[in-house]
């Protein structure tokens, strides 16, 4: 994204606390003016208190008092998108919001994508349907792997190449589309860095993915995208741009925002059938 000048990556995995690593983690930071604290978790906010960073913004939550020093109040119907969440941190507190946000954007550099084509012995010349069969946060976020596999099916009829992307927890998910699709797809999941992943879905004709990281990564591409919604709201973390497509049921039981389904039918997904999301593309 040419607005990021440079990219660290946190050591600290979902749950950890580890007070000692974080301290030491933010004394090695640069002296940054200002930062801003996206979760609403506390330990989220230890790491730019314990750097000494003078203006500490974020929302109240999870007993944050002392850690941040710009502790603003949300209004949730005010700002129903978690991306307008975000943004309006970045504006002086009780602003409203300047809309229309800007959409995300990522610039692939052509020669990193060519190494990438090349270290997975890929190639371009046949159209490429992308599918990202996982979802980190459960499998209530999950379209079932066959209807994945029917898609594919579909698309490899017509003339079509078929990658599955995904990190290496998503290796089962995409193994078992792999072995439904019953033709020939390239699984990818566990494989790529996610820089690889990037360059390589920005290739990609049409791309099917869960309410997951890599459909924002799709929809950052502008890449022509359905996202399919079980637990999860569309009207919260939707993908960003002009060129994706939305689905879901709208079940009166969903969203739920559960990991698994509390009723143990997960319909949402179950009963969305591939005709109807392949037809986002028409």
């Amino acid at each position: 994204m040419a607005q990021v000048r440079r990219t660290l990556a946190s050591p600290f995995g979902h749950g950890d606390l580890k007070l000692g690593e974080r301290r030491r983690f933010a004394a090695a930071l640069p002296r940054y003016d200002q930062a801003f604290i996206l979760p609403n978790s506390l330990k989220s906010a230890l790491v730019p208190w314990f750097a000494g960073i003078p203006r500490r913004t974020g929302w109240r939550g999870e007993w944050r008092y002392g850690l941040l020093n710009d502790l603003r109040t949300l209004d949730e119907a005010a700002l129903p998108l978690i991306a307008e969440r975000f943004a309006a941190l970045a504006q002086p507190a009780g602003e409203a919001l300047q809309r229309p946000l800007p959409e995300p954007r990522l610039a692939v550099d052509p020669a990193k994508r060519e190494a990438a084509l090349a270290r997975f012995a890929l190639a371009a010349e046949a159209p490429i349907l992308a599918l990202a069969p996982g979802a980190e946060y459960g499998p209530a976020k999950r379209w079932p792997a066959r209807h994945f596999a029917a898609i594919a099916r579909t698309h490899v009829r017509q003339g079509y190449q078929v990658w599955l992307f995904g990190s290496a927890n998503d290796r089962d998910a995409t193994a078992e589309v792999a072995s439904l699709a019953g033709a020939p797809v390239t699984d990818l999941a566990g494989r790529t860095s996610l820089d690889e992943a990037i360059d390589l879905l920005s290739l990609a004709a049409r791309v099917v993915t869960n309410d997951s990281g890599l459909m924002h990564v799709a929809a950052a591409l502008e890449r022509p995208l359905a996202a399919v919604f079980g637990s999860s709201s569309p009207g919260y973390t939707p993908p960003l741009s002009a060129r994706a497509r939305v689905i879901s049921l709208h079940l009166d039981c969903s969203p739920c925002f559960e990991r698994t389904c509390p009723l143990g039918h997960t319909n949402c997904l179950e009963k969305l059938e591939p005709a109807q999301v392949a037809a986002l593309f028409d």
